[in-house]
């Protein structure tokens, strides 16, 4: 498995909202990715918000990241702050 961790800064007080816009636009999208195995948005605080995409190879990952970057370029580019930190990787271990 491979897994993607994106993390992003929002306005202040606009994480409702793009919580709601993600379920709604993004995770429906995401799912119909080639190897999509799960996907998690979690709300950190101070308008932070990273999400969790697992997928069954690299090859998967790679284009959930090109379509996560689309999609909030096109659907919430309001409520972004800054540029997204991601970290990727191959599951070497799990429980």
């Amino acid at each position: 498995m491979y897994i993607t961790v994106r993390r992003y800064t929002f306005k202040a007080g606009s994480t409702d909202e793009v919580s709601r816009r993600a379920q709604e636009g993004f995770v429906p999208l995401i799912r119909q990715t080639p190897g999509f195995v799960a996907y998690y948005g979690v709300a950190e605080g101070n308008d932070r918000v990273f999400t969790v995409s697992i997928f069954q190879d690299q090859a998967g990952a790679d284009e959930s990241t090109k379509k996560a970057a689309n999609w909030i370029r096109q659907n919430l580019a309001e409520f972004v702050q800054g540029v997204p930190e991601i970290f990727t990787g191959d599951v070497k271990w799990s429980s």
